[in-house]
């Protein structure tokens, strides 16, 4: 394993050597893996995702009564406590307890808001976690995108997320949108042997791929982990802290105004006028603020949430809430990902042609392996799926794409006659076929 340690270290430059010496380096073939093998170099490698920070619930807890306002009821106690002596009297038991209490009525439910909103965030993104087509024990296989390592064999194709950085093998050209990577504004084309980023979007083609980087050794994972490891101060937290900065000045400035009024001018006893300044101390902070202020925004995370939407940190509510303009985009449909094909509506207008031919005509025109979800459709249709194949032999398979919108199987069936089986728009098909009768 000698070779593949190298590779986790990164001393292999996988990105530019011929893709032969990509197979020789990863100890693999184009058979893929076999389970055994994979799960082994997870061992190495660890999972393809991105490491989570492990945080400390106890000082998580603790982190909710350290900010300014609590900073504040802190010293109210401590002045309770520790400086509410004299006078023939005990310490002031009841005022301690009392703020004691709100300051861990405020952490607790401001630590479960935030521990739930944290935990749906968790909970919405498994959900989401995305899956791939691997070759395994010599089987396509649909498997979560985090099982993989260097050394698959995956297949991208037409509106994949390519689930890992890897490079591409033998087949027609691909349309990458690496945008959210690179800034490009349009698709880029990879050919055979080049290098393709996770995270990124196949637009156009098909072709099979092995993967040569996963989880933060990706060019996604590595730029993931730079922003994650800064430290911003979100404008909320920005909020909070002048108020409890001001209130601190406040209370301070009131407090020596107090003393020099009450000590050297009026004379009181020192076990009044620490009873007054403790009026002031927690008079003069706004309490229930912080926790009406985290109720408020957890009642919107969980609404959120509810939609499908990911709240990773409570105070991004209020960041989004102060957003003037949102531009988003979305392209493609949104369906119940069931297709099925109503034979009641065919209808055939070719002289000496039945439905049942045409269903086997556009089978043929779909893959049989590693398919997607309209091709799955049409060769499901058939009693038999090997019918699609059956007596023929295939000789180049076009897969869809945006712009011929189609797919196309050339074959030479039992006789050794040429044939064209196509399926796709009927704007694509329709000029195409005309022109061949003329």
């Amino acid at each position: 394993m000698g070779g593949l340690e190298e590779i986790r270290n990164e001393a292999v430059d996988l990105e530019n050597i011929p893709i032969e010496e990509v197979f020789e380096q990863l100890k693999c073939t184009r058979q893929g893996l076999t389970s055994d093998e994979g799960a082994q170099r997870v061992e190495i490698f660890g999972l393809n995702k991105l490491e989570e920070k492990k945080e400390s619930k106890v000082l998580k807890f603790l982190g909710f009564m350290w900010n300014p306002l609590s900073w504040v009821m802190e010293m109210a106690a401590i002045m309770a406590i520790a400086l509410a002596n004299g006078g023939g009297k005990p310490p002031d038991w009841q005022d301690f307890v009392g703020i004691i209490v709100l300051l861990v009525i405020n952490s607790t439910i401001s630590f479960i808001e935030e521990n739930n909103a944290g935990n749906a965030a968790a909970a919405l993104m498994a959900n989401l976690a995305p899956k791939t087509k691997v070759l395994r024990d010599g089987r396509w296989g649909e498997q979560e995108a985090s099982i993989l390592v260097p050394g698959d064999i995956v297949s991208i194709k037409l509106g994949d997320i390519v689930p890992a950085d890897a490079r591409l093998l033998e087949g027609d050209p691909l349309k990458i949108d690496q945008s959210g990577l690179t800034g490009e504004s349009l698709p880029v084309t990879k050919n055979p042997g080049d290098e393709v980023f996770s995270g990124s979007t196949c637009k156009q083609g098909e072709i099979e791929a092995v993967v040569i980087a996963t989880g933060v050794h990706t060019f996604f994972g590595k730029a993931a982990h730079l922003v994650d490891s800064t430290n911003q101060v979100g404008h909320f937290q920005q909020v909070l802290t002048a108020i409890g900065n001001f209130c601190i000045v406040s209370i301070a400035v009131g407090i020596v105004i107090e003393i020099i009024v009450m000590f050297p001018i009026q004379r009181r006893k020192y076990r009044a006028g620490i009873e007054n300044l403790l009026v002031l101390l927690i008079g003069g902070i706004p309490i229930a603020m912080p926790t009406v202020l985290s109720v408020t925004m957890a009642i919107g995370s969980h609404k959120l949430s509810q939609q499908g939407a990911i709240t990773k940190r409570m105070t991004a509510i209020e960041e989004l809430a102060g957003m003037d303009v949102l531009c988003s985009d979305k392209t493609g449909t949104l369906t119940l990902n069931k297709l099925s094909v109503d034979k009641n509506l065919v209808e055939v207008f070719a002289k000496g042609v039945d439905k049942e031919h045409v269903l086997l005509l556009a089978a043929r025109a779909s893959r049989v392996e590693n398919q997607d979800a309209i091709d799955a459709c049409m060769v499901g249709m058939l009693a038999d799926p090997k019918e699609a194949r059956a007596g023929i032999r295939e000789v180049h398979f076009l897969p869809f794409n945006p712009t011929d919108k189609r797919t196309a199987l050339t074959y030479i069936d039992a006789e050794g006659n040429w044939h064209r089986a196509s399926k796709g728009a009927p704007e694509q098909l329709l000029p195409s076929a005309t022109a061949r009768r003329m």
